[in-house]
């Protein structure tokens, strides 16, 4: 098959990012029950920004590692005025990529288009009205049904209906509305578009599911103690709203970027024997250290690989490989 310059490129982008991410892909899934051991022994704020980054992890250096070697050797080394003939391989490598990549995009989309329209939807229906204490605006919907949850990526906005507001004492709304404000500040909706963003090579293997749901449990507890500030005095109320909001029914998904105070997939008797905890866990030595050592290490391999782009000698070495990998 003979391929244009330009598609060439596009093809070589991709089935670069394919090979690479793949590569990482593996490497990270063998420190998965490591890195998840570790995790539990952070603060629930440290562990959520870790395991965030963990995720993160491949995409970012497969599209580092393609945008700055091997696209500019290719630029620079390639001729661009005659056609190349390709190798099969090459072009499945290309377009499995591209399907790994419009699979994650239109999931991103999709969820994204969903919260927008849910949002509109609860405005339609209730009222926006502004709460002490919180900076995001509210929308009480009419009904019954247990919500209250933070919506939206970009226009943040807290949505609850009447019916949460009177199952809730003064201080149990006080606490819950913080949580979800912790929710905000954080920016978990935006964090939770960023990981569908994030593509899935092997999207039947399921094997991120365990750190996906570790991150989510782990951003809910950070939320709890950002919503107590660490008090005591704060955190029972905070529990008896999980317990009394969670005795109106199971919460309801509508989309996933919307981070409701109860999830249905979270354990909630763990939450409500933290907050009743006298004194907060204690991080253990060794689990500060890692994602610093982690981060260092991160930061070498992008100086060494900055520095070696400036050596012509490693940009033939890797277009002499991206010409077998191309053929």
């Amino acid at each position: 098959m003979n391929l244009p310059y330009f598609l060439r490129l596009v093809s070589l982008c991709l089935a670069c990012f394919f090979v690479i991410y793949v590569g990482i892909m593996l490497a990270t899934w063998s420190g998965l029950p490591l890195a998840l051991r570790l995790a539990e022994g952070m603060s629930p704020r440290r562990a959520t920004r870790f395991l965030f980054a963990l995720r993160f992890f491949p995409t970012a250096l497969a599209l580092l590692l393609v945008a700055i070697v091997c696209a500019p050797s290719y630029l620079w080394l390639e001729p661009r005025d005659t056609a190349e003939h390709v190798g099969l391989a090459f072009v499945g490598l290309a377009l499995l990529a591209a399907a790994a990549w419009c699979v994650s995009i239109s999931r991103a989309v999709r969820a994204l288009v969903a919260s927008i329209r849910f949002t509109r939807h609860c405005e339609r229906l209730g009222s926006v009205v502004q709460l002490a204490g919180v900076t995001a605006p509210v929308i009480v919907v009419e009904g019954e049904i247990p919500l209250l949850a933070m919506a939206e990526v970009f226009r943040r906005r807290i949505v609850i209906t009447r019916g949460v507001l009177r199952a809730l004492s003064a201080e149990q709304l006080e606490a819950a509305l913080g949580h979800e404000r912790a929710h905000g500040a954080s920016r978990d909706n935006l964090k939770r578009l960023l990981l569908l963003l994030a593509p899935e090579v092997f999207p039947f293997s399921g094997r991120f599911a365990a750190l996906d749901r570790a991150w989510s449990r782990f951003s809910e507890w950070a939320a709890d103690d950002d919503a107590i500030e660490q008090d005591g005095r704060r955190s029972l109320p905070l529990a008896e709203a999980l317990v009394r909001f969670a005795k109106m029914g199971t919460a309801l998904q509508l989309s996933p970027l919307l981070t409701a105070l109860v999830p249905a997939d979270q354990d909630l008797s763990i939450r409500v024997a933290r907050l009743l905890q006298a004194v907060p866990p204690q991080e253990k030595r060794g689990s500060r250290l890692f994602p610093l050592v982690c981060g260092s290490g991160v930061l070498c391999m992008a100086g060494l690989l900055a520095v070696a782009m400036l050596r012509p000698s490693t940009l033939y070495s890797v277009h002499s490989l991206l010409e077998r990998l191309v053929r």
